[in-house]
């Protein structure tokens, strides 16, 4: 069995941590790099930041809170956000990312994920999909920060990214986000039937049964925000549960 990922979120806004449902309602949750250093001594095997604001405000991400984090942080850190080139991933590296993860350029110009994946290494290349379920029963991927209808099967979109370098999916379910009613386990498997990229499942988890059932669907990872945030629970717990239930964590 490979070892599961246990994978707190930041979403930045203005320097601060935010969160909401659905990527709406943003309230504050805290400082990046105090959060980021305190899911590292309770023992997170990697980090995300995504810029929320980034896309829409059409800048990039703000590399002083990747330096901030990076100054505190020695596990690995994908940053994304507002990245609209390689040379805007090529900044994010320097300033302190491991990975990089595209979403809404890589949708409008596929080919940036042969880019980054060229220049960097498939490593270093995560594409992020916000996925939405539509009236037929699939998903359809949304872009801008969920604001956007990317008109684009999101299962087919997935196949694609790893087609064509991508060595990670962050996958996240819009409908699922911020909810608290678990992920969308369909859409965790369905992806997982039409690729071998590994697949870091986000959105909706409220409990420790919720990251285990993702896991069951077919993730190599699970991303959580919420329950970290608000003191639900803490990675030590989560990996300790998921040890207990048979699953292969880091200590």
């Amino acid at each position: 069995m490979l070892t599961v990922r246990i994978v707190p979120c930041l979403d930045v806004r203005d320097g601060r941590i935010v969160k909401g449902v659905r990527f709406q309602g943003l309230r504050d949750a805290g400082d990046p790099a105090a959060r980021a250093a305190l899911y590292e001594a309770q023992g997170a095997d990697e980090l995300v930041i995504l810029d929320v604001a980034a896309t829409p405000a059409g800048r990039g991400a703000q590399r002083d809170v990747v330096r901030a984090v990076r100054g505190v942080l020695s596990i690995p850190l994908t940053v994304g956000g507002g990245v609209r080139s390689a040379d805007d991933a090529a900044g994010l590296l320097d300033a302190g990312a491991d990975k990089v993860s595209v979403n809404s350029a890589a949708v409008r110009e596929p080919g940036l994920i042969d880019a980054l994946a060229e220049r960097f290494g498939s490593q270093c290349t995560v594409v992020a999909i916000d996925a939405a379920r539509d009236d037929a029963g699939g998903w359809r991927a949304r872009t801008h920060g969920g604001g956007e209808d990317a008109e684009r099967d999101a299962v087919a979109w997935a196949r694609e990214a790893g087609e064509r370098g991508a060595g990670e999916i962050l996958l996240t379910s819009w409908d699922r986000d911020g909810t608290g009613d678990g992920y969308d386990l369909d859409l965790i498997a369905a992806v997982a039937a039409v690729t071998r990229v590994p697949i870091i499942a986000s959105g909706g988890a409220a409990r420790v049964e919720h990251l285990a059932a993702a896991i069951r669907a077919g993730a190599g990872a699970v991303l959580a925000a919420t329950i970290f945030h608000d003191g639900v629970t803490g990675v030590g717990d989560v990996k300790r549960a998921l040890a207990a239930d048979g699953f292969e964590v880091r200590p």
